[in-house]
This record gives structure tokens, C-alpha cells and sequence, in this order.
């Protein structure tokens, strides 16, 4: 039962990350070249250029697997110290060959569980993590990228290493805090994506929202004042009469004038 939960959790976070890292590529090419993770573009193909990036993975890798054997030589020394000093106080109780054996690996295993819980909090994850943060300050990326990138980096390191040791020991701590920094940096910088991609979409909504409301304000202020006042005919005290024109007055002055002319030939 044990074994069927580990390969279901194991699916789901395969399909996690896969359903995470087509949504990523998906607000990368929304938000463009620009707007993007910076460090994202140096992949592990740049590794192989045989140039320059062969050099800087170089470098990088070699400073993280010092730091990640150091803190395994450190849980293997604690170990071997504490097995010698279970054994010398065995012979001291005179107890036997077999049980003073017993009980010296009881007692390093005991005191390499401590010091590598001890060093794992310190040593080989934080500076795994500020390697990248700087990295990604150092590639043209944001605060928040870096602060992303370190922040998975520092998890996948511990959730790599602390598998690794469980299965493989000390080489499958080294292997598993390697890979376990690799992926937790990746998924990182797919969130620092998604997240720009969300922000971008919400901007777009909101301006939306905002020219359709400047439209309607515009156009109910256009049939406001686009409005003619209508008067009723029986509103005022009386019926307004336009004054005579010139015409009129022309008229009505040809007319008398010919009356008269007309009656002086008469008399």
C-alpha cells in the first residue's frame, strides 16, 4: 500500500509540474522576450556549447558539489569520531566484542544524523540558493525572479538531498541535492512566469473595464446635450406676430398713390 502511494504521489507531481511548465511557455509568449525570466534562457543545452557556458556550469556545479560534500564529509567524520569514542567507552563497561560493535554503530549513526541535520540547514542549500538568485540578478532579471528562482532552488535542494540520502546514502545525497537544485530553480522561474502572465491578463481586464465605462459616460453625455427642448403652443400669454416687412409697406403706398392719381383725372 506504501509502495502504490509513493507512485501515485510521484504521478501527480510529474503532471503538476508538466500541466505548470506548458502554463509557463504559455505566459512567456504572452508576456514576450522582455517580460519573461531572464536566466531561464541559459539552459542546460548551453552546458555543452563547449565555450563559455561550458565554463560557467562548470564553475557553478563544481562550487555547489563542494559545498554538498562538505557536509557529507562532515556527517561522515562526526560518524567515524562517534563510533571510536562508543567503542573505547564499550571496552572501559567490558562489555562484549559483539555488543561494544552494537553499540558503536547505534551511537555514529546517532551523532551523523545530527551533524548532517545540522549541516544540511546551513551549508550546501543556502549557498546553492544565493548562487542562483545572483545568477538571475546577474542575466537581467528582477528582484522577484531571483528571490523565485533562489526559493525553489533552496527546496528542491533539501527535498532532493533528503530523498537521495534516503534510498542511495551518501552518493544518492549528492546526486539528489544536484538534481533536487535543478528542478526546484526550473520550477521556480515557471512561477515567476505564471505570475507575470496573471498580471498581464488582469491589467488587460481592468483597462477593458475601464474604456468601456469612459464609453458609456461619453455617449450619455452626447444624448444629453444632443437633446432640442420641446415648448408647448398653448404655454405664454399670447401668440407671438411677426412685424410687417418693407414689402408690405411698399405695397400698400402703390396702392393709395394710384387711388388718388385715379380720382384727381375724375375731377
Amino acid at each position: 500500500m506504501d509502495f502504490e502511494s509513493r507512485r501515485l504521489h510521484l504521478l501527480i507531481s510529474v503532471v503538476a509540474i508538466i500541466a505548470l511548465s506548458f502554463t509557463a511557455e504559455k505566459c512567456r509568449e504572452l508576456v514576450g522576450e522582455e517580460g519573461s525570466s531572464q536566466s531561464g534562457k541559459f539552459t542546460i543545452l548551453n552546458c555543452f556549447d563547449m565555450g563559455s557556458g561550458t565554463v560557467a556550469c562548470a564553475v557553478k556545479e563544481g562550487v555547489k558539489l563542494y559545498f554538498y560534500n562538505i557536509r557529507s564529509s562532515h556527517a561522515e567524520r562526526a560518524r567515524s569520531q562517534a563510533i571510536e569514542s562508543a567503542l573505547v567507552d564499550a571496552v572501559t563497561q567490558g562489555m562484549s566484542p559483539t555488543d561494544s560493535a552494537k553499540h558503536a554503530q547505534k551511537e555514529g549513526k546517532k551523532a551523523a544524523k545530527l551533524a548532517s541535520r545540522q549541516a544540511k540547514r546551513i551549508i550546501g542549500p543556502i549557498i546553492s540558493s544565493g548562487w542562483d538568485f545572483f545568477e538571475a540578478i546577474y542575466y537581467g532579471g528582477t528582484v522577484t525572479e531571483g528571490f523565485l528562482r533562489g526559493t525553489g532552488t533552496l527546496f528542491g535542494t533539501y527535498a532532493g538531498g533528503f530523498l537521495g540520502e534516503q534510498r542511495l546514502g551518501r552518493i544518492g545525497y549528492l546526486l539528489g541535492s544536484h538534481l533536487g537544485s535543478w528542478v526546484g530553480g526550473r520550477i521556480g522561474l515557471m512561477v515567476y512566469d505564471v505570475v507575470n502572465g496573471v498580471h498581464l491578463l488582469l491589467q488587460f481586464v481592468q483597462t477593458g473595464e475601464i474604456e468601456v465605462h469612459e464609453k458609456s459616460k461619453r455617449s450619455e453625455s452626447s444624448s444629453f446635450f444632443g437633446e432640442t427642448p420641446v415648448y408647448d403652443s398653448s404655454e405664454g400669454s399670447g401668440v407671438y406676430e411677426s412685424p410687417p416687412s418693407e414689402e408690405s409697406y411698399a405695397y400698400e403706398s402703390t396702392e393709395r398713390q394710384s387711388y388718388e392719381t385715379y380720382e384727381d383725372s375724375e375731377l
